[in-house]
């Protein structure tokens, strides 16, 4: 193993091609990117060893890919074109079955790996990207026997580096589980963020008041529109069966302060404090 391809060199790429180049040095990592500005400064952050092309992929031993979801839909199937027979292509996409459907009939689908490293945070680019950003996070696996085992042993070297725990999902499960714990929390976010700089237009010192409690609930609207807007497009049903469910929740929760029914308030609280428990035991 010792060419890696990066496809999209923002947070995610950036964040596995430092772990990577930290523990083997001898593996050179190629850069791949749409926008010449990242693989600048990809190359001068010292996160890429050299700048490539897509025809370039021809000799890698690995590809990874980490762009927004809709692009990797449609050049996946390129690169599984490009690849030598034993080349592994993964991918790390917030959603899994539209692009486990885009290479389901490819004569190559035993090179791919669905993969999706749940970790991140609200920046992009080169710039954003961490040394050990995986390191105890959960890497769900999608359709893993569809993958050649020697090709599946390579990934898990990969992990291995990162320091991820493995969790194994059908697309469906998890495209219908990510909807509750990560698409729905960045729509809160985003709207959250669209309310109060509308009524900031008439109310000024509203962010004057503003403090660590909003700054990280709202933390999340700073998050790329460009990445997220194609997550809710092709998860659309997971996300409105999640949303119908928040709002109903909301309603609820607004009809009881209307009735000055404190006490379902409390209620409602207290048995929703058990969260921190739940986080505490994925932590």
């Amino acid at each position: 193993m010792k060419n890696i391809y990066v496809i999209g060199v923002g947070l995610i790429g950036g964040s596995i091609a430092k772990d990577i180049k930290r523990l083997n040095p001898a593996i050179t990592i190629h850069g791949i990117d749409k926008n010449p500005e990242h693989l600048d400064e990809a190359l001068t952050l010292n996160i890429i060893d050299k700048k490539a092309v897509l025809a370039d992929v021809v000799n890698a031993d690995i590809v990874i890919v980490t762009i927004p979801v809709d692009a990797c839909v449609v050049l996946l199937p390129e690169i599984l074109d490009l690849v030598s027979d034993e080349t592994l292509v993964m991918e790390s996409g917030s959603t899994k079955l539209d692009i486990c459907k885009a290479v389901e009939n490819h004569p190559k689908r035993r090179n791919f790996l669905a993969t999706h490293p749940i970790a991140g945070t609200e920046f992009s680019g080169p710039k954003a990207a961490i040394e050990g950003l995986f390191k105890g996070k959960t890497n769900i696996i999608c359709e893993v026997e569809k993958t050649a085992f020697k090709l599946q042993e390579k990934a898990l070297t990969i992990f291995k580096i990162m320091d991820m725990r493995i969790r194994y999902m059908n697309p469906e499960a998890h495209d219908k589980h990510i909807a509750y714990v990560s698409h729905l929390s960045h729509i809160s976010a985003f709207m959250l963020g669209k309310t109060v700089i509308e009524k900031e237009k008439n109310e000024r010192d509203i962010f004057d008041l503003a403090g660590s409690g909003f700054a990280s609930t709202v933390r999340l609207a700073k998050s790329s529109p460009k990445m997220w807007t194609p997550i809710f497009k092709q998860n659309k049903d997971n996300v409105i069966e999640t949303l119908n469910e928040y709002i109903n929740n909301l309603t609820a929760f607004k009809k009881r302060m209307e009735a000055d029914d404190f006490d379902a308030i409390f209620d409602d609280m207290e048995s929703t404090n058990h969260i921190k428990d739940i986080l505490n035991g994925i932590e």
